[in-house]
């Protein structure tokens, strides 16, 4: 546990203290324990492991004020970590949400950065915010008329009805974990996302305004983990979590604040889950604003849905390690 008059953050930590240092870094909805695959194999070359758990989410600081949850604020949790630990470039390793703070941290801080890699959701360098992301919607599969947010509809939820949303959320924290955590399925590439119906539906369960009973998809987590990540949850509930998505003009402000307009100089990786029907950069334009603002892209796809760190574990783990190789990282 690290703390400062700000803020409290709880973290893993594997691997030699003395090693090149790695930084795993999750998204919505999850923990720094969905890291244990990559942190056991990259501690075990030598690395200096770390997964943080988030403002938020586990253990550490959960701010009440949803203005709280900016990507400014959660930058600035992990520069203050990354002092705590020596203060040495990293590697820093995202998915999802967490892939947007690797790669502002890199754009803000790039001395702290020896290179990113980014996850399941592509840099936008104007900030990630329905404002930035919407325009990059595959309109041949959303028609405007009919999917105005296309599938960041579940994005607009949030912001138009939180309470409701968090509600049906916390109505049955493990079966809503669950349903969330799926495996990708190929059949949805090129259709319409569950997730673009969402304020349709009126939420993420409908009429039933909670989750079905489901079992874990135990492929992505293993089941002591999966009880760990719904006791987190059942202590915060989802709200400090879904607040992430109520910041999008802070966002955007300080976006637009990083040197040479956001431009990466660093090695970056990118990582696609091909069967991902939310962020997927596959035939659509949404990796474009990445491909323009990264010096030195690389960009590797998998069979996969948007959970591919768990899915894909010893595949994500080996493009890691070869693009480290390539980079002479």
């Amino acid at each position: 546990m690290f703390s400062t008059t700000r803020q409290q953050t709880h973290y893993l930590e594997i691997g030699p203290a003395n090693g090149q240092l790695m930084i795993f870094l999750h998204g919505w909805p999850s923990i720094s324990l969905m890291w244990r695959a990559h942190m056991n194999a990259f501690a075990a070359e030598g690395w200096h492991c770390v997964a943080p758990d988030l403002r938020g989410y586990g253990d550490s600081f959960a701010p009440e004020a949803n203005d709280a949850y900016t990507i400014k604020a959660v930058v600035t949790d992990m520069t203050e970590l990354h002092d705590q630990l020596g203060g040495k470039p990293a590697i820093w390793v995202g998915h999802d949400w967490g892939s947007v703070v690797a790669a502002e941290l890199s754009a803000h801080e790039p001395e702290r950065s020896r290179g990113a890699v980014l996850t399941s959701l592509a840099y936008q360098p104007q900030g990630h915010a329905l404002r930035t992301v919407v325009p990059l919607i595959d309109r041949a599969i959303y028609p405007a008329d009919l999917y105005p947010d296309g599938q960041w509809d579940y994005y607009r939820y949030y912001t138009t009805h939180f309470n409701a949303a968090i509600a049906d959320l916390d109505a049955d924290h493990a079966a809503s974990l669950a349903s969330i955590f799926r495996s990708g399925n190929p059949d949805g590439i090129g259709k319409i996302s569950p997730n673009a119906v969402v304020t349709r539906n009126g939420g993420r369960f409908g009429a039933a305004h909670r989750a079905p009973p489901a079992q874990p998809d135990l492929a992505l987590w293993p089941r002591a983990d999966f009880d760990a990540l719904v006791q987190k949850f059942k202590i915060r509930g989802f709200r400090p979590a879904c607040a992430w998505y109520l910041n999008d003009e802070a966002n955007i402000a300080y976006a637009r604040r990083a040197p040479d307009g956001g431009r990466l100089s660093q090695p970056v990786l990118f990582v696609n889950g091909e069967f991902d029907q939310i962020c997927s950069i596959t035939g659509n334009s949404q990796g474009d604003p990445m491909r323009a603002a990264c010096a030195d892209l690389m960009v590797t796809t998998m069979p996969a849905g948007h959970w591919l760190p768990l899915e894909c574990k010893a595949e994500h783990i080996e493009a890691i390690h070869a693009w480290l190789r390539s980079k002479n990282l």
